[in-house]
């Protein structure tokens, strides 16, 4: 008979955990435990560990305030990691045995946020339909502007005028692991004057994340007569490039800056990825739509995708008890 077992995360586990990870079928380099402690100090760490027979099957990132759990609100996207092999029966039996350790533990509520699908080395929504099953309920919905690299996508015409004035003014695109004129002379001036906001990453934090995964963390900077104009920071995974930070100057319409260097990504860097994900344009906890933002994106040639948030009851637990048959 199998035997299942939750715990919560030890720094013991730091190297099972990250082996578990590389090779889960959903994950990306953000569970690592590198990458998830970065902020730790921000977070009370409540990541879970699940074992069958004590073999380490699954995991779930996260962090807890008070009586509610959450997958993990100091990552873009986080839910339930479990491996290729992995039966939906089974999924089914972690899921319904975290929500009895949650609430032994005198956790009320447990918040995911989803893995959007197209990130997955393979498809895994497992969690969906069991989700469905303990009544979860959609508390949240983003939207996420994506190309489809390996298929045909239209570049409006728009964007190709921004690629030609590019052309015309000599832009130069490098690559380069300089962070700092990127952060200092465009993304917190530009963050600062359009929201009164700051970026998700300090500049040392992210110089730090770089050294710890740089072949994930790259930035591209764009430069007119040797002065920096425009950039963008990718997070790229296994099957996805994504757009982490986007900013330019504020000649960036009059050089095409933007248009400029997201046509050279798409086209030449990653084009043998799967997807180039430009990231949400939605606020508020997903009820506006920055329509202008979108409306560029989404005239790269990309398409919509969404990423779902879910809260459910501890207690609901009882709900998955008979369903298998």
């Amino acid at each position: 008979m199998k035997n299942y077992l939750v715990r919560q995360y030890q720094q013991n586990d730091y190297k099972e955990w990250n082996s578990f990870i590389g090779k889960a079928k959903n994950a990306t380099f953000l569970f690592y435990r590198d990458f998830m402690e970065y902020h730790k100090a921000q977070f009370e760490d409540f990541s879970l560990l699940v074992y069958e027979n004590q073999q380490l099957i699954a995991v779930l990132p996260a962090n807890q305030i008070s009586d509610r759990v959450f997958s993990h609100l100091g990552l873009t996207y986080g839910g339930l990691v479990y491996g290729e092999k992995t039966r939906l029966a089974t999924v089914l039996i972690i899921f319904r045995t975290i929500l009895l350790f949650l609430k032994d533990q005198k956790i009320e509520t447990l918040e995911l946020k989803m893995l959007p699908g197209f990130y997955a080395d393979f498809h895994a929504e497992e969690i969906n339909y069991i989700l469905f099953l303990a009544q979860a309920k959609l508390i949240r919905r983003d939207t996420f502007a994506v190309i489809a690299l390996q298929k045909k996508f239209l570049i409006a015409k728009g964007r190709m005028e921004g690629v030609a004035k590019g052309i015309k003014m000599d832009l130069i695109i490098k690559e380069e692991s300089n962070f700092e004129m990127f952060w200092n002379q465009i993304l917190i001036p530009n963050l600062e004057k359009a929201h009164h906001a700051k970026p998700v990453h300090t500049l040392i934090e992210i110089k730090n994340l770089h050294q710890k995964f740089p072949s994930n963390i790259r930035q591209f900077n764009v430069y007119y007569k040797e002065k920096i104009v425009a950039g963008t920071t990718i997070f790229e995974t296994k099957n996805v490039a994504h757009a982490q930070y986007i900013s330019g100057n504020s000649d960036k319409n009059i050089l095409g800056s933007v248009d400029f260097l997201y046509h050279h990504l798409i086209t030449s860097v990653f084009k043998n990825k799967a997807y180039f994900d430009f990231g949400t344009s939605t606020i508020n906890q997903g009820t506006n739509l920055n329509h202008g933002l979108s409306y560029w994106k989404e005239s790269f040639g990309a398409n919509i995708a969404v990423q779902d948030f879910y809260e459910l009851a501890t207690t609901n637990s009882h709900l998955l008890e008979n369903v298998l048959i």
